[in-house]
């Protein structure tokens, strides 16, 4: 169980500190191309869910690895669930069924991420 909830945090870290990194740094026109969402959702908005992945990122990975206050990753993991179902939400009510299937791959992960650490940590 180690070894898989090792595997899916770290593919689930370099993604979400590549796009929420984007998401913290690039303008709204640097995004939009790529996350059609950012033309209606204030900017302030797509900073703080930037960082929230950052931060979900780091909370898969440290916790584990320093042995220190475990939990935070299952919580982590818990917190990047939830940035999956606002997406999915926010691509529905946008019209853009055909868009949620990178979000349900990446909540399925993160939920299978939270239940690896409950197993183990």
């Amino acid at each position: 169980m180690e070894i898989s909830y090792t595997i899916v945090a770290v593919l689930l870290a370099l993604f979400y500190l590549y796009a929420g990194g984007k998401k913290v740094v690039q303008s709204q026109e640097r995004l939009q191309p790529m996350m059609g969402w950012v033309d209606t959702v204030p900017m302030p908005l797509v900073r703080l869910i930037g960082v929230l992945e950052v931060l979900g990122a780091a909370g898969l990975i440290l916790p584990p690895l320093t042995g220190i206050a475990s939990w935070l990753a299952i919580a982590a993991a818990v917190g990047l669930v939830l940035i999956q179902v606002g997406g999915i939400a926010v691509h529905l009510t946008r019209g853009e069924a055909r868009l949620i299937g990178l979000n349900i791959v990446l909540l399925a992960a993160a939920a299978a991420t939270a239940w690896l650490g409950t197993t183990w940590l």
